[in-house]
C-alpha cells in the first residue's frame, strides 16, 4: 500500500498559528496533527508515506518526519501552482504502480476508525470514501446511497438532506494505478470548480465508468481546521488520559490534562481540557480548555478556551484588593 498526505496549502483559517508552521504541525493533546494521523496508519504497514507539499511548509515537514519516525519510507514533491485536492493528489501518480492500492489522508482532520477492516470493507467494492453522518449536512459534500450501500452521487453542499454522510477527508483505492490515469483525464478535460480540481468529480467519473464505492462510517471525526475545533478535538482526545510528566508545585489539576516532560505548573489550578508543551510554565494562574505550546510563559492570568502558540510570554497583573461586606466586583 502507498499513503497519500497532501499537506501543502497556507491553514488560512488557523491564523496567526499556521503563519510560521505548516497547519499539520499544530499541536493538540501534545502531539502535531500529522503524529496523530501517522500513528493511526501504522498497522497498515504501508511500502511507502507519499507528501504532497507546498515550498513554504514542506521543509518542516519532512524534517518532522525524519525526527518522530525515521523509519518510515517517505517520498515528497511540491504543489507549485495551488489547482486544488485532486490535483496535489495527482502528484503522487510517479509513485504508484500497477497492482498498488493507496490510501489518500488529508491531513486537517484526525480520524478514529479501525483501518485494519479495509480489506473487509472493500471485498466487493472498488473503493472506500470514508464518511460521517452529521446535523449539519449544509456545510460538508455528501455520498448518496443505494440501497444495497453502494455510492450513486456526490452532492456538494445540499439545501435538502438529500444525505447526511459528509466525506471526511479520507479515501481507499483498490487500484491505485488506475486512480491516477483517471485523475489525470479529470485534469486534462479541465473539470474545475472555481479554478480548482476536486476528488468528487473524479469519483463520479469512476461510478459512471463502472466502478463501485462504499462510504463506511468512522467512529469520530476530529476536525483540526478551525481554532475552535481545536480545541473540540483536544477535549475528545484528553478524555481519559492525565498524564503528568513535567513539574508540578503547589498546584490543583483538574482531569483531564497532559503536561509535557520540561513543563511546569506552579502556584496555579490547571484543567480539565488543558495541554502543555515541553519548555513551557504556568504560574499563579487558573487556565482550562487550552493548548499552550513550547517554551511559553503564562503568569498571573485566567484563561479559558486559549490557543497559546510556541515562545509565548503572557504576563498579567496581580491585584490587591479591600473589599467590605455586600460588594460586588465583576472584571470582565
Amino acid at each position: 500500500m502507498k499513503i497519500i498526505l497532501p499537506t501543502a496549502g497556507k491553514g488560512t483559517r488557523l491564523r496567526p498559528h499556521t503563519h510560521t508552521k505548516a497547519k499539520s504541525l499544530v499541536h493538540v493533546a501534545g502531539k502535531t496533527v500529522l503524529q496523530h494521523i501517522v500513528e493511526r496508519l501504522a498497522p497498515l504497514d504501508a511500502e511507502e508515506y507519499i507528501f504532497i507539499n507546498d515550498e513554504e511548509n514542506g521543509p518542516q515537514v519532512m524534517a518532522f518526519m525524519k525526527q518522530k519516525f525515521p523509519n518510515l519510507n517517505c517520498w515528497a514533491t511540491l504543489q507549485k501552482e495551488r489547482l486544488g485536492p485532486a490535483h496535489a493528489v495527482s502528484l503522487a501518480a510517479p509513485r504508484i504502480a500497477p497492482g498498488d492500492d493507496v490510501l489518500v489522508v488529508f491531513n486537517d482532520t484526525i480520524f478514529v476508525t479501525d483501518l485494519a477492516r479495509i480489506g473487509q470493507l472493500c471485498a466487493d467494492c472498488d473503493g472506500l470514501i470514508y464518511s460521517k453522518e452529521v446535523e449539519d449536512y449544509q456545510r460538508f459534500g455528501v455520498n448518496v446511497l443505494d440501497e444495497a450501500g453502494y455510492i450513486v452521487d456526490m452532492v456538494e453542499k445540499p439545501d435538502q438532506p438529500i444525505s447526511r454522510l459528509a466525506q471526511v477527508g479520507l479515501y481507499y483505492l483498490k487500484d491505485g494505478r488506475g486512480f491516477m490515469d483517471h485523475l489525470e483525464r479529470s485534469i486534462r478535460a479541465g473539470e474545475t470548480v472555481k479554478g480548482e480540481y476536486y476528488l468528487p468529480a473524479v469519483f463520479m467519473n469512476m461510478i459512471r465508468a463502472g466502478l463501485r464505492f462504499r462510504a463506511p462510517e468512522i467512529d469520530a471525526w476530529l476536525d483540526c481546521g478551525k481554532p475552535e475545533t481545536l480545541l473540540e478535538t483536544n477535549r475528545y482526545l484528553l478524555q481519559g488520559r492525565h498524564h503528568t510528566h513535567g513539574e508540578v508545585r503547589n498546584a490543583v489539576l483538574i482531569e483531564p490534562v497532559h503536561i509535557e516532560r520540561g513543563a511546569s505548573v506552579r502556584d496555579s489550578i490547571v484543567g480539565p481540557n488543558v495541554s502543555l508543551a515541553a519548555g513551557s510554565q504556568i504560574s499563579g494562574s487558573i487556565v482550562r480548555d487550552s493548548i499552550i505550546n513550547a517554551n511559553s510563559e503564562v503568569r498571573s492570568m485566567i484563561l479559558d478556551g486559549s490557543i497559546i502558540g510556541e515562545s509565548v510570554r503572557l504576563v498579567g497583573a496581580a491585584r490587591h484588593m479591600n473589599i467590605g461586606d455586600h460588594s460586588l466586583v465583576e472584571m470582565e
